[in-house]
């Protein structure tokens, strides 16, 4: 295989990589924004800087490694740059392979003979990719999709220990609502494939939000196939509500029941009825589904119209899952202090920067995950504004800058995230000891976290990154205070969420709607309800606003 068998699927027109390795590697570079492979000697750097002493404090480490030996490689794996003497180093083909590998989503592996089949969105015609000629009976990639969606969907909602063709038989119906005109944009005349197209446009963003849509989902199927209804395109405005009648009243402390594998003969009983919190989320998603399926034109009517409520359960939310200042003051010195024994410099540099994205970002723990499809999160600086009045003050390139995060958080919903100054000595250090440059370059491609096994770190890795400084932080109060060694036990990233929204809105007083955009709130309403943790600001608008008399 050579790098000519691989197409750049993330360009338009897509277009096959150079056929010699070297010429690969820097197109790759080229586009991801950082260096993959690079071959020093002396003579290399210092060609790379006016002098041996400029290009000394520009290349410290390749410089001591050139001391002792002829050649020195630099390359890009899991996430960061190495750095490793020509014989120790892998191959410059072995390099090329690995990052093609790990960007898969953008690079695609099509041998020589298939770009003339390749439209403008990188896929071939037929089935050249497979080695397998092109049929004119092939079938299409809309209807492979939907067959894909269909054949899949029993995996993506039914429990583990269930029927999959049971299920998958039970949704591939139509009911009476079902809109068979061309007003119908979803393009699909059964439940199986319109609820897989709803699961894939409104939960694929996060697996959290997948696996949440997919048991309550499944909890409606079960109800449905217990009382002898169905398919979902035939229930009635009756039927949802005595679905809902089965989940319990609202404010209900019943557990929530585990679903049983599908069975199409098996008359169930009743759900056993659900918290509170499940109940409202089970009818949220009930909704959203229908709601979805009316607007896209699948249904004619919405029978879930006003079932969930969900404007009165925001009114009534008050977020309680949050760390006191003086905890978060805790934790803070935890990062502040020295490195821990039997942490690397560079493992240590990652989790400060990590806690410092949570603790003054107030992101969700799913939107620090790396997308290479999206190239989200990631970071951007741009100069200081009193530093572009005076030119003259270039000394300051390093430190000065507004940093911002850029994230996808639910919906889709692009947000921009000014980070505070305290922020950026953290994330140059981090990105330094990666072997990154100290501020990002304006197109750089790289992810924002990296894993030592892999290129980014997963949403299970960052959570254990801030539990490690929660911890460290349960170590440093006394052992008679309980009460606070319980709380930073109980505490997680969405912790950290809450009280950044509380110091916004309580403690700053930032208007609403600018504390609803930092945040990615949907509903202003879900904003407001932090200002009813404490009533010490209420207070004092009450008492501003109706003085008492002077005595």
């Amino acid at each position: 295989m050579t790098p000519a068998d691989w197409v750049d699927a993330g360009v338009l027109p897509p277009q096959r990589l150079p056929p010699d390795v070297g010429a690969a590697l820097a197109y790759v570079a080229e586009v991801l924004g950082h260096v993959v492979y690079r071959r020093w000697t002396l003579a290399d750097l210092k060609r790379a800087a006016p002098s041996l002493a400029d290009a000394k404090r520009a290349h410290p480490a390749v410089f001591a490694l050139l001391l002792e030996h002829a050649t020195a490689i630099e390359y890009w794996a899991h996430g960061r740059l190495h750095l490793a003497a020509a014989a120790a180093a892998p191959s410059a083909d072995t390099v090329l392979a690995r990052a093609l590998h790990a960007h898969r989503r953008r690079f695609h592996c099509l041998p020589d003979g298939t770009a003339n089949n390749m439209d403008e969105t990188g896929v071939t015609a037929g089935s050249e990719g497979d080695g397998v000629s092109p049929s004119a009976n092939a079938p299409t990639p809309a209807a492979s999709n939907e067959a894909a969606d269909a054949a899949s969907l029993a995996a993506l909602v039914s429990p583990s220990g269930s029927d999959p063709a049971a299920l998958c038989a039970w949704l591939t119906r139509a009911g009476r609502f079902m809109n068979a005109t061309t007003t119908n944009s979803l393009g699909v005349t059964d439940d199986a494939r319109a609820l897989a197209l709803f699961l894939r446009d409104r939960a694929q963003r996060s697996s959290h939000t997948l696996r949440a849509y997919r048991t309550e989902v499944r909890r409606l199927i079960g109800w449905c196939e217990a009382h002898r209804r169905g398919p979902l395109s035939d229930l009635t405005r009756d039927d949802l509500l005595a679905f809902r009648q089965t989940l319990g009243p609202p404010g209900s402390s019943g557990s929530t029941s585990s679903m049983v594998p599908f069975s199409p003969h098996a008359v169930r009983a009743s759900t056993p009825s659900c918290s509170d919190a499940s109940r409202r989320r089970t009818l949220a998603v009930i909704s959203s589904l229908f709601h979805y399926w009316q607007k896209t034109g699948y249904l004619i009517i919405n029978p879930a119209a006003e079932l969930s409520g969900g404007g009165a359960a925001r009114m009534t939310w008050t977020p309680a899952r949050i760390l006191p200042a003086r905890v978060l003051a805790l934790c803070d010195s935890v990062i502040a202090g020295t490195r821990p024994p039997g942490v690397s410099a560079l493992v240590w540099a990652r989790r400060c920067a990590i806690w410092s994205l949570y603790r003054f970002a107030g992101v969700r723990l799913a939107e620090l995950e790396w997308s290479a499809e999206q190239g989200l999160p990631r970071l951007s600086v741009e100069p200081d504004a009193d530093r572009g009045a005076n030119p003259a003050n270039t000394s300051s390139a390093v430190t000065d800058g507004r940093w911002t995060l850029y994230v996808r958080g639910k919906g889709g919903r692009l947000r921009a995230i000014p980070l505070p100054s305290r922020c950026a000595p953290v994330l140059r250090d981090y990105r330094v000891l990666r072997g990154l440059s100290a501020e990002p370059a304006p197109f750089e491609s790289v992810p924002l976290v990296h894993s030592e096994k892999r290129d980014a770190l997963g949403h299970s890795g960052l959570y254990d990154e801030v539990k490690a400084v929660l911890q460290a932080a349960e170590q440093r109060v006394p052992s008679g205070d309980a009460a606070t060694r319980a709380l930073i036990h109980a505490a997680s990233t969405h912790w950290l969420r809450h009280g950044y929204a509380r110091t916004l809105v309580v403690d700053h007083a930032v208007p609403l709607p600018v504390a609803q955009t930092l945040l990615g709130h949907a509903s202003v309403q879900t904003t407001a309800a932090y200002a009813r943790t404490d009533l010490t600001q209420l207070r004092e608008f009450v008492e501003g606003s109706f003085p008492g008399s002077n005595k």
